[in-house]
């Protein structure tokens, strides 16, 4: 299997957390969005998204959408709740995160990290939607260590992907002290730091 990722992308690592958690064999294969690389001719047409990450399945077949493919990796598992109610809260976790938390928190972290932009010139909407974002997680982790109860699942792993690095995009995580702890507990349950 091969996996075609930016390292600085949090989409990018969550899958290979998922992979490594697993214990799956795969290539990384270094991908610069910063360059261009996945917009390259032969890149597209493996992905014609032109996005990270991507992955081609050891019989070929390509996958693509970092929430996909750590699905599919994990299918199975112990990050997927066995439970049908606890595993439609996983998905709703996984939703989420793409539409309510990656675009705001994520944005603002490349765009004061990686384009050099001041925290004091973002977008106001992209920083109150951010912090919004953070607020509905420290409001999940009331009640467990997890975002689906006692256990870690991809909810988890997803979530912790650009939560881990918000104060690159100026978010102050002590204003969440149970996201803090919480991205403690996930790093050391992935076995990253």
């Amino acid at each position: 299997m091969k996996i075609y990722g930016d390292s600085i992308s949090g989409n990018c690592l969550k899958v290979k957390w998922t992979a490594d958690f697993l214990g799956l064999k795969y290539d990384w294969i270094e991908t610069n969005v910063l360059n261009g690389e996945s917009r390259t001719e032969a890149y597209m047409a493996m992905n014609p998204a032109g996005q990270v990450p991507a992955v081609i399945l050891g019989d070929g077949r390509p996958l693509a959408q970092s929430n996909a493919i750590i699905v599919h990796f994990a299918e199975g598992s112990s990050l997927i709740p066995a439970d049908a109610y606890d595993r439609a809260r996983m998905f709703e976790w996984l939703f989420w995160e793409q539409y309510s938390h990656e675009p705001y928190v994520a944005v603002a972290r490349f765009q004061v990290r990686y384009l050099g932009k001041p925290v004091a010139e973002l977008e106001e909407r992209l920083v109150e939607r951010g912090n919004g974002a953070l607020r509905r997680l420290e409001l999940g982790l009331a009640d467990s260590p997890f975002l689906v109860g006692e256990a870690l699942t991809l909810a988890d792993v997803a979530l912790v992907a650009y939560t881990r690095v918000a104060h690159e995009g100026g978010f102050d995580l002590d204003l969440y002290p149970r996201v803090k702890a919480w991205v403690v507990r996930v790093e050391q349950a992935l076995d990253i730091r």
